[in-house]
């Protein structure tokens, strides 16, 4: 245990480097690596209390991240990422730089990310990549196009989706598996397909077993 927290000796911590009082680090896992053009300890790397931090994950400094998080087995986050409490990122997610992540956020195995907006109480299966390049870097103009996905509160996107940059996908919308966004879907939306089209208001849905009047009545993900 150190100063609160304990990291198993496996584990590469950098200097600059604030873990909350409870957290558990697994090794072998690397916290607070420098990214391009820093150098180590440069930029500071914070982790609330309560969280757990599982195998062969590395998390990069210059990013913040709340309490209650936890991540599955070989997980990557880069810099610049603002991530809030009870969040909870999946065996081998990759999060890119720029990404803000709001409270009750669980982000499935093999997602990737880069410069999404996320608010709270959203749910993201397996497999769900968010783009933010409209064209290939060597554009003149890349710079100029790039934008990554929004993503409203309450929102839930099945597995295998892919949603293309700039898109908003809008509060309490359901996306179903295997879907690509390409244009933006209103709050309490239903939309499934390639290209994703809406088919239906959240409020039609049915639970089928007929355990509740209808699905997503329960509380959000914790």
């Amino acid at each position: 245990m150190k100063n609160g927290y304990h990291a198993e000796d496996s584990c590469k911590i950098f200097n600059n480097v604030d873990i909350g009082n409870n957290t558990i680090i697994e090794g072998p896992s690397i916290l607070g690596k420098a990214p391009r053009g820093h150098q180590p300890g440069e930029l500071k790397l914070t982790i609330g209390n309560d969280s757990i931090v599982r195998p062969f994950t590395t998390i990069y400094a210059g990013s913040q991240i709340g309490h209650h998080f936890q991540t599955g087995q070989g997980a990557s986050i880069r810099e610049d990422n603002i991530i809030g409490d009870h969040v909870s990122v999946g065996t081998n997610a990759v999060l890119e730089f720029g990404n803000r992540v709001g409270n009750r956020v669980r982000i499935h195995s093999c997602c990737f990310l880069e410069m999404v907006t996320i608010e709270d109480d959203v749910f993201i299966g397996p497999n769900v990549v968010f783009t933010d390049d409209p064209h290939p870097m060597n554009c003149p103009k890349y710079k100029e196009c790039l934008g990554g996905v929004t993503v409203k509160k309450l929102v839930r996107i099945g597995a295998n989706c892919t949603l293309l940059p700039g898109v908003v996908v809008g509060e309490n919308s359901l996306i179903g598996a295997g879907s690509v966004v390409v244009r933006d879907i209103p709050p309490n939306s239903v939309a499934a397909g390639s290209p994703a089209k809406v088919i239906k208001n959240i409020n039609e849905l049915k639970c089928e077993p007929g355990f509740f009047k209808k699905p997503y009545d329960w509380p959000p993900y914790q």
